[in-house]
């Protein structure tokens, strides 16, 4: 087994043992590459996220709080709404992976050049009269994310965002069953 450009693990074995290489030698193989695979990524900071770092996930439920405040029906952030954004980065939304790494470090860069603090920590006020000083690139970016904030809001909970369809509710919608999730459950018959 030899280590190679980033950190990625090549196999390489004789072309005459592979010829013989048994079950058992390969599993054990198998078992030292998957080892070592997680090894390496268990170096990476802990996060509920599949795109996100922690920081930028306290960041970004903090701007769609900001969006959707909670009010008489939860906000943004409990319906869900950054994990949805967090799995749409990982799939349709991977284009725009750069743009919020580059846009939530500038936000919590402005928020610690004004206030000493990121913008999580802020107040309410704070952070209202920082997202309402964002020029340029900034300023796109939050157009962006009110976009994505909205597709995860009211959008199909079966995309990660909208949690027990609460805008829906709100909205008078009634709740689509999700196909397969009650195949188990007969209709009632002469009741």
């Amino acid at each position: 087994m030899v280590i190679g450009n980033e950190g990625r693990y090549v196999l390489a074995l004789d072309h005459l043992k592979l010829h013989s290489l048994r079950r058992r030698g390969f599993l054990r193989i198998a078992g030292t590459a998957t080892a070592c695979g997680a090894l390496i990524s268990c170096g990476r900071q802990s996060t509920p996220w599949r795109f996100l770092t922690a920081a930028e996930g306290r960041t970004l439920a903090a701007i769609c709080e900001q969006i959707i405040p909670t009010d008489q029906t939860p906000g943004a952030a409990w319906a869900g709404v950054v994990n949805f954004i967090d799995r749409q980065l990982m799939g349709p939304y991977r284009r725009q992976q750069a743009a919020y790494r580059t846009g939530l470090r500038e936000i919590d860069q402005a928020a610690v050049a004004k206030f000493g603090k990121d913008f999580a920590s802020l107040d309410a006020q704070q952070q209202t009269g920082l997202i309402e000083s964002l020029a340029g690139g900034q300023k796109r970016f939050f157009s962006t994310v009110i976009a994505h904030t909205m597709q995860g809001y009211y959008g199909d909970p079966r995309h990660g965002g909208n949690r027990d369809a609460v805008s829906w509710r709100m909205l008078g919608v009634p709740v689509i069953p999700i196909r397969g999730r009650y195949r188990y459950e007969l209709p009632k018959q002469g009741a």
